[in-house]
């Protein structure tokens, strides 16, 4: 059986399911935003944007932008009914303080132990920007990345070790990819799910550290 790797809507769909109820969320730059969009409407849900916004709303239809509601990523965004706006500085105090239930990030690399390098490569040419991604990391109470499973090149992005600057140590709980969703616990990565079609031997080789799949976790 074949499998077909999930499309970045897929996968922003699929980290909007497990969003639950009353959670105050910060949707990091790139991937992460598409979140938004697929937040299920019979839950409550309040976005945060580290620009200064509680309470975003959905990427507005073409025409209706407003060109001074943006989120953090320069994106255009809506504002929901009772939302507001804050200082840079009030936003960051949030973030760090412990408010935010959840954050979801994207990566370069996340390592086997749930470190988290997104904010440069170290290439020469490349621009780097942590922008509030460390603050994020450690500061809200759960921490999601969302990220392809694979570099351009076929390189594992789950590695053994960080190989770009740490954004965070040990701070990622759950990894969503285009070919599985894998949780961070102190017995290693359990695989909690995987795209239909893919076999576990299949996922494996394409991962640069051992992975223990959820059945086999139930019965040990």
């Amino acid at each position: 059986m074949t499998y077909q790797r999930l499309t970045r809507d897929q996968m922003a769909a699929r980290v909007a399911r497990d969003i639950p109820e009353g959670a105050y969320v910060n949707l990091g730059i790139g991937l992460p935003t598409m979140v938004s969009n697929y937040l299920p409407k019979d839950r409550e849900i309040l976005l945060h944007s580290e620009n200064g916004l509680l309470g975003m709303g959905p990427t507005p239809p073409a025409g209706e932008e407003d060109e001074d509601l943006i989120n953090a990523g320069k994106q255009p965004v809506t504002l929901l009914d009772g939302g507001a706006y804050f200082h840079h500085g009030d936003s960051f105090a949030m973030m760090r303080g412990g408010h935010l239930d959840i954050c979801v990030l994207g990566a370069f690399q996340v390592s086997a132990n749930g470190d988290l390098a997104n904010w440069h490569t170290g290439a020469p040419d490349a621009i780097p920007a942590v922008g509030g991604a460390m603050d994020l990391a450690i500061g809200a109470k759960k921490v999601l990345v969302m990220m392809e499973h694979q570099t351009k090149q076929g390189d594992s992005k789950v590695v053994p070790e960080c190989t770009y600057p740490l954004t965070g140590i040990g701070c990622v709980d759950r990894i969503y990819t285009d070919l599985a969703v894998l949780d961070v616990t102190s017995e290693g990565l359990v695989v909690h799910e995987m795209v239909a079609g893919l076999s576990f031997d299949e996922l494996q080789s394409m991962t640069a550290v051992p992975l223990i799949s959820d059945f086999q976790k139930k019965d040990a």
